[in-house]
């Protein structure tokens, strides 16, 4: 029964479809049964009521129509098909007939916020290329600082990068705190770059004026723009004369051969020359030497921390209350002073090419056109220099005088004597502090150390279980057991500052062989700790 059955499928399989055999009499394909026809949708050519076929592979998209066959599958098609197909071109692809490819675009009027569906769904919207899952944010290495914007509907377009609003760069803004030297007069990160631009010009234009070749803007902006990677402009050379004004004479002048630099032998240029002594010669012609370079580097430095002082001063006077430190015997800026805040130095006037007959308001276009115009144009223009003269007369002059320190809200109830006296505490701490001499302050440094460092010194007194050793051994010992790296000789001067200050318990004896350091380990540790802080904090009193 059962193969009488599987007989009558096969025979009506084939009396439906109809459908040719492979070439050689192979087997034939195995047919769905039919059923009446139904129209195709207008996108994607999935017959109404039935669920659409996966996608083709991407590699490989559909060919032009439908096969000869509705639900055929795995059928090799015959070459005299292939070559109907190859035939008919693009004219025989309909919209229902898309390919795999052209599914993952996004329809034109598909909202930019929209999800993307799944991918082979066959309905609604398709992944476009280039779809942003967090539209505002950017995956490149600039962060969510940066946003991104491609230039119309062109997914392979260069996107637009908007940056941030500018700030300073944190390594100038903190310059001076990033710096490993002493406390001392340090300068802003903008005027160590000034400095280091003086340079570069003078050793330049010393090249130049000592093998008396005109010194023009533009040989000395390509030399400094080759030497220190950063851009030279004019307002420098300003910068420089304000600074430094008596390093250079400015002039302009012309006829100086250009040699293809794009300017003309007629067009006025910008010389410098630098100023140099009588007694300055060579030859005699002067001549910029290296020790004369050295010096005006010097002077231009000095210049440098002149202007900080000032400001320093300014800040200084401000302060609540105020104070008052001499200049010569200032060592250090002030501990709340930020450095790096001070204010960019204003250009010196550069001289300027003559110009002849060149008209710059409403009054002299007036006074050269009377009599030329319309009544109309007169009196417009006469209106303009009656505002434009109003406008300068009636600006405010904004004042810069600071603002007196106020009471902060935690400090009230608390008597203003009291106050006045922790300020002018605070403030005598802080003079002795900004005029303090580097010696002493590198004894202060030393004497803190102290402490910690006595209990390092007995520990190996105890470890060697001598009663004396040779300052060599000790200072190698002390050295290797300290938590902070520091030399044989500096560490010699700590035990000897040890010997200073507790006598009846460090004694240096110096012998005709060598030197000894002996240490009294019955004596109290906490006893000799208190009395290197209390000399300490004495030393550190004004």
């Amino acid at each position: 029964m059962a193969q009488r059955r599987l007989t009558d499928f096969f025979s009506r399989t084939k009396a439906a479809t109809g459908a040719p055999g492979k070439r050689g009499g192979g087997r034939r394909v195995k047919a769905a049964p039919p059923g009446p026809p139904v129209p195709r949708e207008a996108e994607d050519g999935t017959p109404a009521g039935i669920s659409p076929p996966p996608p083709g592979s991407p590699r490989t998209p559909a060919r032009g129509g439908p096969p000869a066959v509705r639900g055929l599958a795995g059928r090799k098609r015959s070459r005299r098909e292939m070559e109907t197909e190859s035939a008919a071109g693009p004219r025989a692809r309909e919209p229902g007939g898309k390919s795999a490819r052209k599914r993952l675009e996004l329809g034109r009027d598909a909202a930019p916020g929209t999800a993307p569906p799944a991918v082979g769904s066959g309905r609604g919207p398709a992944l476009k290329r280039g779809w942003d899952p967090h539209p505002g944010q950017s995956l490149g290495r600039g962060g969510p600082s940066q946003h991104h914007i491609h230039c119309g509907e062109d997914p392979n377009s260069l996107p637009i990068s908007i940056p941030s609003s500018e700030k300073t760069p944190a390594y100038q803004r903190f310059h001076t705190l990033a710096q490993d030297l002493p406390p001392g007069l340090t300068l802003p990160y903008k005027f160590k770059v000034l400095a280091e631009m003086f340079r570069s010009v003078d050793t330049i234009a010393g090249m130049l004026f000592n093998r008396a070749e005109t010194v023009t803007f533009a040989k000395v902006k390509q030399g400094v723009q080759d030497m220190m990677r950063r851009q030279f402009e004019e307002r420098h050379v300003g910068q420089i004369k304000a600074v430094y004004p008596t390093s250079y004479r400015l002039r302009q002048e012309k006829n100086i051969p250009t040699f293809g630099n794009g300017l003309k032998k007629s067009d006025y240029q910008l010389t410098l020359e630098p100023v140099l002594g009588e007694e300055e010669k060579v030859d005699g012609r002067p001549h910029l030497s290296a020790s004369r370079l050295l010096a005006r580097r010097k002077e231009f430095n000095r210049n440098l921390v002149n202007i900080v002082k000032q400001h320093h001063k300014a800040f200084l006077a401000a302060l609540s209350p105020p104070m008052v430190v001499p200049e010569e015997k200032l060592t250090r800026w002030h501990p709340r002073f930020n450095v790096d805040e001070v204010p960019d130095i204003s250009p010196a006037e550069l001289p300027r090419p003559p110009q002849e007959d060149r008209l710059s308001t409403a009054q002299e276009v007036l006074s050269a056109a009377r009599g030329m115009l319309s009544p109309k144009m007169e009196k417009a223009l006469a209106n303009l220099a009656l505002r434009t003269a109003e406008a300068g007369a009636g600006e405010p002059v904004a004042s810069k005088a600071p603002s007196p320190a106020s009471t902060s809200s935690a400090l009230k109830g608390v008597s203003q004597a009291l106050l006045e006296r922790i300020r002018a505490k605070e403030a005598r701490k802080l003079q002795a502090l900004m005029t303090r001499d580097p010696r002493q302050e590198e004894r202060l440094a030393m004497l803190g150390r102290l402490p910690a460092m006595a209990r390092v010194l007995r520990n190996v007194f105890v470890a060697e279980k001598k009663p004396a050793l040779t300052m060599e051994v000790a200072c190698a010992r002390m050295a290797d057991s300290y938590d902070v790296q520091m030399p044989p000789g500096e560490m010699e001067k700590h035990l000897r500052l040890f010997a200073e200050l507790l006598p009846d318990w460090v004694g240096i004896h110096a012998l005709s062989t060598d030197t000894y350091i002996k240490l009294d380990k019955a004596k109290d540790l906490g006893l000799v700790t208190e009395t290197l802080a209390k000399a300490a904090k004495e030393a550190e009193a004004p």
